[in-house]
């Protein structure tokens, strides 16, 4: 394996992006203690899988983050990359498809460590082997660091021996040889928990068989309880009837010392309703006290906030008091003071007046100075609005004169090239037209086209008409395949649910009972059941504890009654049974059993169809739930009925399977005809089309030249034209320019006026800035006057 770059990011001391390419050859990183140089083997050991902290000096793998420094915020990530060179394409099938692979890992504060393999997200455990396969890796003995030398030579053999299978080439098959292990002792592990719950389910199956029988039990015994409960239920019920009589007997006690007492409760609300009168009377006296004490109250309390309110005011007038003497004592000291002012302000008052009077005079002639070179400029203006008029409107006319003759000679120019370049067109045209193709035969060839593709549409039409009839028979075929199968289907889970209920207890049964071994009638599962019971579970092994033993018939066993069919007539069951069989007879309903009850003989017993019996020595059941040994009987001639409708409904599968087949062929049959007609209907259109394009382009042709030719012949008439007049309007443009007025003498009025109108609009600006300035100046005295005048009355 070679290393071709590797990149680190934020990763101990790199915080910058950082690269170092490892060329061809020998490459060394020189530097002092401390400048980085054991974290870049750091950092390869970690790209290639290291998860160990300590290998990685570091009390957490979040150490190997960047961590800060006094100028320098600490990184939340890390990232090294690592870039091997595959051009060989000696690499795994999952990442041979480049020259270059790139192994990323990428590490986020308290998030973990995330491997990616060419940009894709990959385990570690992939990164490993990756590394494994080529004879490297994190702890790979050809990562020589300081010290390692020594150690290799005083390594143990088990650490020697992971060398030599590296050099070997082989460490990654021992890698993998170890997950292997690790999955067979998992397996192994599976299959001892399944052998202890298979047990486990084995003795949960024979607890289950157990409580099966002692739930039989239970019925009996729960008959039993409940003729005892009815007993005590009388017996309690005669119980309540006596503690009735006495509950009825101190019910009338009870109600004559009811009545005593409602008596004295009258005479109580008698006396009640008297001192309810004479109470409004006290009430009415209470409220009128309540009312005088809280008015009384009310006074006080307005009397005290009075006298308060009188001696606050009382301070507040002292204080102002005080407060007025103070002021009127400053204000005899400013009228002192303001005596020398009021003086100041006069005198200068008195001067500010004069100078404004003396400056009306003065204003009067700046006036008429400044109304005078006004005048002036208004006249200077008007003559240079004369001439500038007269200037413009004969260089405009010169101007528009030189434009129109330049534009007649542009156009005149131009309809000439128009004019040959039509005649040229013209020319071409004619050319062209008697090259065109004849659009009467193109017409002939569309025609026939036509028709062809008429004639595979209507056979196309046909097809359709078979290919629908086909669909509707394939779908009504395809209706009793489905029906078919559903039915099939329906039949094949309930057999497949009844054998697995009938083999759920077969496995584990050393000794099988007989009822496996008996085939009833259907109907008569229940009266054998209910005449045998429990006795159907026995096996007849005659190693099992209990079990059926053969025993012949004996002609001394007494017959049944006259009018009773044997149970065993409907029972086929082994030899072991036949004697206990002969003995049951099946009777029609209970009634019958009960009048046949009484001459049974010893051993005898009957049943009915529905589980009723009535046994020889006097005991009788009534017809309860079938037992478990019925069911089962019941089930398995359902089974067997279920195996022959299987039968028959496989064979009315394979038979719709057949008529839909022959359904489904006719339909792709038709389908296939259908095709090719459509492949011919595409090659007729395509003709057709071909045919009516052509006639399309040989019409369209020979129309378009035709009437390019009478639109250039008309557009050359009118050029023509155009080119005659353009001709004569150039003519009279050149005309007229000679006789425009000359502009140099129109310039040299222009510029006379204009410093007539400079030298005026001087003298105005000269006569309004000193009228200005009077002004300003006059304004200024004013508003002191007006500040004079403020001031005094401020002071007085």
């Amino acid at each position: 394996m070679k290393f071709n770059k590797l990149r680190v990011l934020g990763f101990k001391s790199f915080v910058e992006p950082t690269e170092f390419f490892i060329e061809p050859g020998l490459t060394g990183v020189v530097g002092p203690n401390g400048c980085g140089k054991s974290n870049l083997v750091e950092a390869m050991r970690w790209v290639m899988g290291e998860n160990s902290y300590k290998n990685m000096r570091a009390s957490g793998m979040d150490d190997v983050i960047f961590s800060g420094s006094g100028n320098r915020p600490a990184r939340n990530t890390a990232e090294v990359g690592l870039y091997l060179d595959n051009s060989d394409r000696t690499a795994p099938a999952a990442f041979n498809d480049t020259d270059e692979i790139q192994v990323t890992r990428r590490i986020e504060r308290e998030s973990g460590s995330v491997y990616r393999i060419n940009g894709k997200e990959a385990r570690a455990k992939d990164v490993q082997l990756l590394f494994a396969d080529a004879s490297t890796g994190a702890r790979s003995p050809s990562m020589v660091g300081q010290g390692r030398i020594g150690e290799l030579i005083q390594a143990k053999p088990q650490a020697r021996r992971q060398l030599l299978e590296e050099a070997a080439g082989i460490s990654g098959l021992h890698s993998r040889r170890h997950e292997a292990e690790l999955r067979l002792r998992a397996a192994e592990t599976n299959l001892e928990r399944l052998d202890d719950v298979t047990s486990e389910l084995e003795s949960q199956v024979e607890s289950l068989k157990r409580q099966a029988r002692q739930a039989n039990r239970f019925k009996i015994l729960s008959a039993e309880v409940r003729q005892a409960e009815a007993t005590l239920l009388h017996l309690r019920w005669s119980l309540a009837k006596s503690q009735e009589g006495e509950a009825e007997s101190a019910l009338a006690q009870a109600t004559s010392l009811v009545a005593e007492l409602a008596q004295a409760q009258m005479e109580a609300a008698k006396n009640q309703a008297i001192a309810s009168l004479k109470l409004p009377e006290l009430r009415d006296a209470e409220a009128a006290a309540a009312a005088a004490l809280q008015r009384l109250q009310i006074a006080r309390t307005q009397i005290d906030e009075e006298a308060e309110r009188i001696a606050r005011r009382r301070e507040e007038l002292d204080r102002r008091l005080a407060q007025l003497k103070a002021d009127i004592e400053r204000e005899e000291r400013l009228i002192a003071d303001n005596a020398g002012i009021m003086q100041r302000l006069s005198e200068e008052e008195a001067d500010l007046r004069l100078a404004l009077d003396g400056s009306g005079d003065r204003s009067a002639a700046l006036k008429a100075a400044f109304e005078a070179a006004q005048a002036r400029l208004t006249e200077s203006e008007a003559s240079l609005g004369i001439v500038t008029a007269e200037r413009a409107e004969a260089a405009a006319e010169r101007s528009q004169l030189d434009r129109v003759i330049r534009e007649a000679g542009d156009r005149k120019a131009r309809l000439e090239r128009q004019i040959a370049s039509q005649d040229a067109d013209l020319a071409g045209l004619a050319q062209r037209i008697a090259g065109l193709p004849d659009p009467a035969a193109k017409r002939q060839e569309s025609e026939a086209a036509e028709k062809a593709l008429a004639d595979a549409e209507a056979a196309l039409t046909r097809i359709e008409a078979s290919l629908e009839a086909a669909r509707t028979a394939e779908a009504a075929a395809r209706q009793p395949v489905t029906e078919a199968k559903a039915k099939l289907n329906a039949i094949e889970t309930e057999a497949k649910t009844i054998a697995r209920m009938l083999n759920a207890g077969q496995g584990s049964d050393l000794f099988p009972p007989v009822v496996e071994k008996i085939k009833v009638d259907r109907g008569y599962e229940t009266a054998l059941g209910a005449a045998l019971g429990d006795d159907l579970d026995l096996p007849l092994d005659p190693a099992a504890p209990a079990h059926w033993a053969m025993m012949r018939a004996d002609s001394a066993d007494p017959a049944l009654p006259d009018g009773v069919t044997p149970l065993s007539t409907h029972v086929r069951a082994p030899q072991e049974l036949a004697r206990r069989l002969a003995q049951i007879g099946l009777v029609a309903d209970a009634d019958h059993g009960r009048a046949l009850h009484a001459v049974l003989k010893p051993g005898q017993r009957l049943v009915t169809r529905d589980g009723a019996i009535f046994r020889w020595d006097g005991y009788v059941a009534s017809a309860d739930a079938p037992t478990p040994a019925a069911l089962r009987l019941e089930q398995k001639n359902r089974l067997a009925e279920l195996d022959a409708e299987v039968v028959e409904a496989t064979k009315t599968l394979r038979q719709a399977e057949e008529m839909l087949a022959g359904s489904e062929a006719a339909v792709a049959a038709r389908a296939a005809e259908g095709r090719t007609a459509r492949d011919l209907i595409r090659d007729a259109s395509r003709n057709v089309s071909r045919a009516r394009d052509e006639l399309a382009s040989a019409e369209r042709a020979s129309g378009e030249l035709a009437s390019r030719r009478a639109v250039l012949t008309e557009s050359r008439a009118q050029v023509g034209a155009q080119l005659a007049e353009t001709i004569s309007a150039l003519e009279e443009a050149a005309e007229a320019l000679k006789a425009c007025p000359d502009l140099s003498e129109l310039d040299a009025a222009l510029t006379q006026v204009n410093a007539e109108v400079a030298t005026d609009r001087g003298a105005l600006a000269e006569a309004r800035a000193a009228h200005e300035g009077l002004e300003r100046e006059n304004q200024a005295r004013a508003r002191r006057l007006d500040a004079i005048a403020s001031e005094r009355k401020s002071w007085t």
